[in-house]
């Protein structure tokens, strides 16, 4: 048998030698350095005359075990620099980065302080740096895993279109430039935040994920920090102190003290905006691992949705019941909005609660997507409606359904 095989070796590369002389030297080098070594050649050695040779080769080594030779291989991508861009998007995750972006520029938007340009597009640029810096960490972390799921196995370097040190420098710049934007053009504190979110999700949040349930409360502290970066940024404080006291807003049927715009400038507004964005990432995050569960398991992830599906729609519902009274108690206290966001935040948030509650006594694949793409609209609509009603901000004025207030005596028409 194995003298059989040889012959038929023997005589398939007499022939290779034949048909293509030459050819066989040069091409042992090009498919060693070159990028393009599957790609087929019509003045060379094609791909599939290797194959077979190897095929052979393996036959004779290997008699009793059934090769099969592959029907081609893919083309190695040149990185060209919109392919690296575009790498560069999937590394930092670009939709998630957009999500935080965006977070960060609620906290300047309601923050009662003056935001200039300059500000906000330095708070916008430095959170999209760290953004990019803590997913790519991520990622790098998680290779093999990545391997294991459906939903990640096109990811960059999953896929190899990028090397891990290609990965680890990108990493390294964003991480470096992110918060450099942010102390020199936002604040230090704002910079402190950003640098505290990527070493709370890239090493704490990416660890945990393998050791306990515990890492999606981790998770939701990463998610709650943006909207304060973007507070910080304006200069806002997140500390109490005697000269930056906690001041509540009651509703004026229940005090005779006048509205002190001053004094809505304080860390309780801070806090109302990290807690909208911490227990929204709950009954969010919840619903999407439900339904994606089995590519968790399949990974090795110890997180609720495989250990205790009930509990993980629990979790998510209790979560859900929270954001009501943050919204029409906490923001209100704090001075963010009027009194009015109590009464129009009812309506997503009876809403989305019924979806969670419908998810926890049916536990289904059905109702957790309908819960999901319940939070998906929330945050947006929430955000909209506390730019209507934040305190001190006249939308009747500025759409000229209002008169300018006169602040000179003199203006005001006698009796």
């Amino acid at each position: 048998m194995c003298a059989r095989h040889g012959k038929i070796l023997r005589r398939s590369l007499a022939t290779m030698r034949c048909n293509y002389k030459g050819s066989l030297s040069c091409y042992f080098t090009s498919f060693f350095c070159h990028n393009q070594q599957w790609s087929a050649r019509s003045d060379g050695l094609k791909a599939s005359d290797i194959t077979r040779v190897r095929g052979i080769a393996h036959a004779i080594a290997e008699p009793d075990t059934v090769h099969v030779a592959p029907a081609g291989f893919k083309e190695v991508e040149v990185l060209t620099p919109k392919r690296l861009l575009k790498i560069y998007a999937q590394l930092a995750k670009s939709r998630l980065t957009i999500l935080v972006v965006l977070t960060a520029m609620s906290g300047v938007a309601l923050s009662p302080l003056p935001a200039t340009v300059p500000i906000l597009l330095s708070t916008a640029v430095g959170t999209a740096l760290c953004s990019a810096s803590a997913n790519t960490l991520n990622q790098l972390q998680e290779i093999p895993y990545d391997a294991q799921m459906a939903r990640t196995r096109q990811r960059p370097l999953v896929r190899r279109a990028i090397s891990p040190l290609h990965a680890a420098g990108f990493a390294a710049v964003t991480g470096v430039a992110g918060p450099a934007v942010l102390w020199f053009m936002a604040s230090p504190t704002t910079a402190c935040l950003g640098v505290a979110n990527i070493v709370l999700y890239a090493a704490a949040y990416t660890w945990m994920k393998r050791k306990s349930v515990s890492n999606t409360w981790v998770g939701a502290v990463v998610g709650g920090i943006p909207p304060v970066m973007g507070w910080t940024a304006c200069g806002g404080k997140i500390l109490p102190s005697a000269d930056y006291p906690i001041h509540l807003f009651l509703p004026s049927f229940l005090t005779e003290t006048p509205l002190d715009m001053s004094m809505i400038d304080n860390p309780f507004g801070a806090f109302a905006l990290f807690m909208l964005l911490y227990s929204w990432q709950f009954p969010h995050f919840n619903s999407l691992s439900h339904f994606i569960r089995g590519s968790y398991a399949q990974a090795g992830y110890k997180m609720l949705c495989v250990l205790d599906p009930q509990k993980n729609a629990l979790v998510a519902l209790r979560h859900s019941l929270l954001l009501v009274p943050i919204c029409s108690i906490l923001f209100p206290l704090s001075g963010l909005t009027t009194w009015a966001f109590a009464i129009t935040s009812l309506v997503p948030n009876a809403i989305c609660v019924r979806g969670s509650w419908v998810w926890w006594r049916r536990c289904g694949e059905k109702e957790a997507r309908v819960s999901f793409q319940n939070y998906l609209w929330y945050l947006p609509v929430m955000l909209a409606l506390m730019m209507v009603h934040k305190q001190g901000l006249e939308w009747r004025r500025w759409v000229g359904m209002q008169d300018e207030v006169p602040t000179d005596g003199a203006d005001i028409p006698k009796p």
